[in-house]
């Protein structure tokens, strides 16, 4: 039983520290799904509140984590540890039957998982919490409480800021199809699959076949089967996260954005309402050399085309604005603005707004190589 007993303590620790981890490192990802949650709720409210719900929450949960790997202190944590599974594992339970958000985020965005997939998770992290529970008085640290309590603050306070960090800052990793080195632009190749079926005459029994594997040239075969219906599978998916950029009117330069095979400069604002102004002020020298030197740079955002005018008129935003999804935006820099480096649809390195390089630096280290 003490072997048992310390195997889940272990796993629960071990879960809980990288469930924490990866969403403290990308704290702004974790803000965007708690923004998606409120709106599910009609509680929008909570909105402006949702980095501060964000911080401690993913502290929380590392902070439980290190208690549980290291024995300190579980006496107390399991009595927030059991009801934060209660309240996650109803919540799981309602998105698997309701599908209330599409992506709980439960580990961020380092590992995907369904709702149901979540919620069964879930299930199977209260079968070894009950027993941690339940049996906590059993469990003795090598350290005095005092110390344990010392420890645990240390932790927490540690990761939270390390997570306010990455938040000011870009993510320590990250976990995101447009990280750095990433290739964006790249499509598979496959050819579509053809699947048509036939049915018998006298039977009414139907068969598929791959096309062309069928008797298609067995005259006494079709005298006995008609066809009845064809499907195509295209397994080919869209490495370029399905980013589509549209000029005002609808024009697709997609391409223009993603094949350009000379260096060029994407600044990124999902939504020039909330974005960052003095970001925006700070790059406009940057812009001026880049395009002195002939290289191309523009802005995304799912901002409509009035407000951009009304934007770039205010703070002086001399170059071209293009339209495309707020939720392909967000993943593609988790800073607005967010100024990212492109060449033949490589991600070659990017920058949140507070750490916007001056021209002649990026220039030394990447456009005369």
């Amino acid at each position: 039983m003490k072997i048992l007993r310390n195997v889940f303590r272990i796993l629960i620790g071990l879960v809980f520290i990288f469930s924490g981890f990866v969403k403290g490192v990308d704290p702004l990802g974790t803000v965007y799904r708690m923004d998606d949650y409120f709106l599910a709720f009609n509680t929008p409210w909570f909105i402006p509140f949702s980095l501060y719900l964000t911080i401690f929450m993913v502290t929380l949960e590392f902070t439980i984590g290190i208690s549980l790997m290291f024995n300190l202190w579980i006496r107390k944590t399991v009595w927030v540890l059991l009801p934060m599974m209660m309240f996650f594992t109803i919540l799981t339970f309602f998105d698997a039957v309701y599908n209330i958000v599409a992506d709980c985020g439960c580990f961020g965005d380092a590992l995907k998982m369904t709702n149901v997939q979540t919620f069964i998770k879930n299930l199977v992290l209260m079968a070894l919490v009950v027993p941690v529970f339940i049996l906590r008085k059993q469990f003795k640290s090598l350290f005095l409480p005092r110390t344990d309590f010392v420890l645990i603050i240390l932790a927490a306070a540690a990761f939270s800021l390390l997570s306010v960090s990455c938040y000011r800052h870009l993510p320590m990793i990250d976990f995101m199809g447009w990280k750095v080195g990433n290739k964006v632009n790249k499509k598979e190749n496959n050819p579509v699959i053809f699947y048509v079926t036939y049915k018998n005459k006298l039977t009414g029994e139907e068969k598929e076949y791959i096309s062309p594997n069928y008797p298609w040239n067995d005259s006494v075969w079709l005298s006995n089967w008609i066809f009845k219906s064809q499907r195509a599978v295209d397994t080919n998916k869209d490495k370029g996260l399905t980013l589509r950029v549209e000029e005002e009117f609808g024009g697709d330069y997609t391409p223009i954005v993603l094949d350009n095979v000379d260096f060029h400069f994407i600044l990124v604002a999902y939504n020039l309402s909330k974005t960052n102004t003095g970001g925006f002020h700070k790059i406009l020298p940057f812009y001026k050399k880049a395009i002195a030197d002939g290289y191309s740079f523009l802005c995304l955002t799912s901002s409509s085309p009035a407000e951009i005018r009304k934007f770039k008129i205010a703070n002086g935003a001399a170059f071209d604005f293009f339209i495309a999804d707020d939720v392909v935006l967000k993943t593609m820099v988790r800073s607005s603005p967010g100024l990212i480096l492109l060449r033949n649809g490589v991600v070659i390195d990017k920058w949140g707004f507070r750490d916007f390089p001056a021209y002649e630096e990026v220039k030394a280290d990447y456009l005369k190589k």
